[in-house]
């Protein structure tokens, strides 16, 4: 048994620093693998792989698993906790992302007012775009600073829009860039009156969702200490081997597959009805 332990955990060492030290990205994500890719770039990690998190998880829930088992030797608690931190890295990086749009929000109206103002000066609209990588707000200066350095090595606005879209992954950032794109192949002078009402327009949205998220708080964090709860008391009693012991027999598993699956279906339940509905990519 000892030498399946030290397997077991000599496997999510492994793991782990094959998480840490793999460099690899994916220019094509494949379909299965979109969603983590964009909560990822969302979250502004960047040099970190959907591989990389998923890699993390596994070496996490093995380890787990195997840190349990050598304290209860009951193997149903140990696969159930091991499931629940493996689920972590991912519930991270999409809170993280959460966390971003919510600060993105509130810095989108200040980058169009930056753009109104500099094309009111006389500057082009790539010129605009640039100067934002250094003049912008600080959490969105890398982005487009990139976007300079492409537009410059390119010469291509259309392309240089697209990658900058890939690096924001923000809604609100792929409407300011499919407004601009129409602005620069469509021209005219109403540029400076659109970018003065798409400010306006963010303002106030962004006033009356925040409003709404306060309001909306305590039915998420209702949900997350219901579930929590039952969690943290069998922990509690993992402690206890007369206690937990209980759990080796069939009805013991039973309980736990039926508690697992009520605190799921539950958490998505309460969540779902709290939920505010999030803005969805435009032509991404």
């Amino acid at each position: 048994m000892g030498a399946v332990l030290g397997m077991l955990l000599g496997i999510g060492a492994v793991l782990v620093l094959m998480a840490l030290t793999d460099d690899r990205t994916f220019t094509e994500p494949r379909p299965r693998r979109r969603w983590l890719t964009e909560s990822i770039a969302q979250a502004g990690l960047e040099g970190v792989s959907p591989r990389g998190v998923v890699v993390t998880s596994v070496a996490l829930g093995v380890v787990v698993a195997a840190s349990f088992y050598v304290l209860t030797s009951t193997w149903p608690v140990s696969v159930a906790f091991g499931l629940i931190v493996a689920g972590l890295p991912v519930a991270l990086v999409r809170q993280r992302a959460q966390r971003r749009r919510a600060e993105l929000r509130e810095i989108w109206p200040d980058v169009v007012d930056n753009l109104a103002s500099a094309v009111r000066a006389g500057m082009s609209l790539p010129d605009a775009l640039a100067e934002l990588g250094t003049r912008g707000p600080e959490p969105l200066r890398r982005p487009f600073a990139r976007f300079a350095a492409d537009y410059r090595v390119a010469g291509r606005f259309s392309d240089s829009l697209d990658r900058l879209k890939d690096r924001l992954a923000d809604p609100t950032g792929d409407r300011i860039v499919e407004s601009l794109r129409i602005a620069h192949d469509v021209g005219g002078t109403d540029l400076g009156r659109l970018l003065r009402t798409l400010s306006a327009f963010l303002r106030d949205e962004t006033r009356v969702r925040s409003e709404l998220e306060t309001r909306q708080g305590w039915v998420v964090n209702a949900a997350k200490l219901a579930v929590a709860g039952p969690w943290i008391l069998l922990a509690l009693l993992s402690l206890r081997s007369t206690s937990i012991q209980a759990y080796q027999q069939p009805a013991g598993v039973a309980v736990l597959v039926v508690g697992a699956v009520v605190s799921v279906v539950a958490y998505r339940l309460m969540v779902r009805v709290g939920r505010l509905p999030e803005d969805a990519r435009v032509l991404s």
